[in-house]
């Protein structure tokens, strides 16, 4: 079987070299030789950039949250068009919010997991001085910047650090000299208030505030430094304070009794210094209720809407001091470019529905200067950021929606003051100082009766 096979495989071999014989001349083409095609790279996707991570820690619950939610609005609709206009240096901008529940030792864990887990390039501050009080140190221990947008006890900038740049316009302390200023240069003098109640909450903001009020002295734990407030901006106004207390900073209820022994004081003048909105829709109900008639009622908080909408007719002839007015064209940078105060209340308008207000113009103002001394640098390190924002200068400063912001060596801006607001038949009203800017109302003087 082996030898047919084999006998078979040998023939067919010499009958294909017969018949390549018996083709003569004739020849077939090889086919064309065909250049071998040079092998296709699979395509890679193009590579992002790792973004430019930023760590906020806010209230959005409990005692702060009004607030809290209102700063992280202000700060998303920032990073939103920096994200919007390209980036910054040509890197997403990404950022990361935790809920700090109002609460210090939740906002310290928050801080520390930002910097050892997250490992964010940047930190954007909290609200109320109480929560920025500690943060405070962590971030300069770290050697972080330290962008505040409402931090506002002296205590905070006592310590000598190098990290913190306050946004807003006057540490606590001060912020009492506003109404007072508004009162003497707009109330006719025979119809001045002569005397005064302070009421204030156990917080770090109010307390602070009352503190530049009485003329307290200001120190703090482990500081040489002392500065004393003597003889305080009420006494300083020519008024007489007759009625002075302070209220718990958990769990207060008994706004009546308060209320009530504010009435019996018969002062002509409020001082009412609440820690949150909230607290002051509380107390405003109360006056309302044993029908105290002052001429006058300032309060530290009440310029957001939720607060005229909780009180409605109530809110009429109340002022506030503010950092931020939609009437005030100040003329911030974003992207290298114009950015007006228009500008923000459009965009905000558009992102979010609703108009904003201060509690968001305040963060974003912040982020506008943080975005600048990005660029400014070419980097995210925080050394040389710092540099550059301590390097500002009134003919250089940072430009936010908020005014143009350089700092002392404490961190406290220079040459920057608060307007005063009023709201007046549900419509915020700016009224204090005249002639600076565009846009005030006249102040309703005495205030409605409630």
């Amino acid at each position: 079987m082996k030898r047919t096979i084999w006998f078979l495989f040998t023939s067919l071999i010499v009958l294909s070299f017969v018949l390549a014989a018996c083709g003569g001349t004739a020849t077939t083409e090889a086919p064309a030789a065909v250049e071998p095609e040079a092998p296709v790279e699979p395509e890679e996707p193009p590579i992002e950039a790792e973004p430019i991570k930023i760590g906020a820690s806010l209230p959005i619950t409990g005692g702060f949250a009004i607030n809290g939610e209102k700063h992280r609005d202000g700060y998303q609709l920032c990073v939103d068009l920096i994200n919007e206009k390209g980036g910054l240096l040509d890197r997403p901008v990404e950022l990361i919010v935790s809920d700090n529940q109002s609460d210090v030792e939740t906002t310290m864990a928050q801080v520390e997991r930002f910097m050892n887990v997250d490992d964010v390039d940047l930190m954007f501050g909290t609200f109320s001085s109480k929560l920025t009080f500690p943060m405070s140190s962590a971030l300069e221990q770290a050697g972080m910047v330290h962008p505040i947008p409402s931090g506002a006890a002296l205590r905070i900038y006592m310590r000598g650090y190098e990290t913190p740049f306050y946004f807003q316009q006057k540490a606590a302390e001060f912020v009492g000299q506003s109404p007072i200023n508004m009162i003497a240069e707009l109330v006719p003098e025979g119809d001045q208030p002569a005397t005064a109640a302070l009421v204030f909450a156990d917080d770090f903001f109010a307390g602070s505030i009352a503190n530049g009020l009485l003329g307290g002295d200001v120190e703090v734990e482990g500081e040489d430094d002392v500065v004393s407030l003597a003889p305080g901006l009420i006494s300083e106004a020519g008024m007489e304070l007759v009625y002075e207390e302070m209220w718990p900073e958990e769990g207060f209820s008994d706004w009546i009794t308060l209320a009530n022994t504010i009435k019996e004081s018969g002062a002509e003048y409020l001082f009412g210094l609440t820690a949150s909105p909230d607290e002051a829709i509380q107390l405003v109900r109360a006056l309302e209720t044993v029908e105290y008639q002052p001429k006058g009622v300032y309060l530290s908080q009440g310029s957001q809407q939720e607060f005229a909408d909780a009180l409605g007719e109530s809110a009429d002839g109340i002022t506030i001091h503010a950092a931020w007015h939609p009437a005030v064209q100040w003329e911030g940078l974003l992207a290298g470019e114009v950015y007006t105060n228009q500008d923000f209340q459009d965009d905000f308008e558009a992102k979010f529905g609703r108009a904003g207000d201060e509690d968001e113009a305040i963060p974003f103002a912040l982020c506008q200067g943080i975005e600048q001394a990005v660029r400014a640098t070419g980097s995210t390190d925080n050394a040389e950021i710092i540099a550059w924002l301590a390097a500002r200068t009134a003919a250089d400063p940072v430009k936010t929606i908020i005014g143009d912001r350089y700092w002392d060596e404490k961190g406290l801006p220079i040459d920057a003051d608060f307007v005063m607001v009023q709201w007046q038949d549900g419509e915020l009203a700016f009224v204090y100082p005249v002639g600076e800017f565009p846009g005030t109302s006249d102040l309703v003087w005495p205030k409605p009766e409630w």
